[in-house]
């Protein structure tokens, strides 16, 4: 089973964007995801960008791992 992680895409150069996870801003590859733009949330596994998700589904992801570090699940 594979972890994917969701991100707020906050910046974009080249195949690189910097991206916030939780309030914490980390740098990932664009090389396996096209068309993603600032304000997009996407699936980060790796380092690398693998989907576009909408903000909802973002967010939901969010709590469900809060959920699981807090053990509540």
């Amino acid at each position: 089973m594979c972890l994917s992680i969701p991100a707020e895409v906050l910046a974009m150069q080249g195949d690189e964007a910097e991206v916030s996870v939780n309030g914490n801003r980390l740098k990932i590859s664009l090389m396996v995801l096209k068309n993603v733009k600032p304000g997009d949330f996407v699936l980060i596994h790796s380092g690398f960008a693998i989907e576009i998700i909408n903000r909802d589904e973002a967010e939901k992801t969010l709590e469900i791992a809060r959920l699981m570090k807090a053990d509540k699940i």
